[in-house]
């Protein structure tokens, strides 16, 4: 209690002094002893119930079987036009195009050609277990940011060796300078009095794959 009544006080005085002119304080005075990653011990069982919360579908399975568990939920997903983006890993892009009408970006697909697509796949850079999200730096197999807004049903394999605990653990592996979107479940708003509606501003549905073994 007296460390929040303490902190309030910093907050205010800061505020005063800054209302009265004050000289600000140099910024390598700000504490930024952040916690680090706390010792979790099934960070991709944790990973697995918070993605659910969201209203993801979550699948988890092994290198071997994750081109089978992938090819099974387009075929519920009844997807037959699927953007595989540049970069995605040889293992799981040839199974789908073999199945699948698959569109590359490569000249890049027209804004039409996206929204007429049944589903995106790619992979993540970092899956957060508390907070049930995924991360793309849009690097490779992962494509740029439209390719994972437009198609209704987007598919994202996360490997578990990339999920980390907590938002200060995914930063550090994220470059700064460069492009982030970080997606928790599908699409949602509730705008307007407050009906949930889904697939407004991005994919209705949101699979994560969770490969064990990569």
């Amino acid at each position: 209690m007296k460390r929040s009544s303490d902190a309030r006080e910093a907050v205010l005085g800061s505020v005063r002094s800054a209302l009265a002119g004050g000289q600000r304080g140099s910024a390598d005075s700000i504490p930024r002893e952040y916690r680090g990653q706390r010792h979790v011990e099934a960070l991709p069982e944790l990973f697995r119930e918070r993605v659910a919360e969201y209203r993801a579908a979550v699948h988890t399975t092994d290198s071997t079987e994750a081109p089978e568990t992938v090819l099974g939920v387009l075929e519920r997903a009844d997807a037959r036009r699927v953007v595989v983006p540049e970069g995605l890993p040889a293992q799981w892009s040839d199974p789908v195009a073999e199945h699948h009408d698959t569109l590359g970006d490569r000249p890049r697909l027209s804004t039409t050609t996206l929204e007429n697509a049944d589903a995106v796949l790619t992979t993540c850079t970092v899956g957060i277990a508390t907070t049930g999200t995924i991360v793309l730096d849009h690097g490779p197999g992962q494509g740029r940011r439209a390719l994972t807004l437009l198609p209704d049903t987007h598919v994202c394999l996360v490997a578990a060796s990339r999920i980390v605990d907590d938002v200060p653990a995914a930063l550090a592996e994220l470059d700064p300078a460069g492009p982030m979107t970080f997606i928790s479940g599908p699409s949602a708003t509730s705008d307007i009095e407050l009906e949930r509606v889904e697939g407004v501003h991005g994919p209705r549905d949101l699979h994560v794959v969770i490969v064990g073994d990569v």
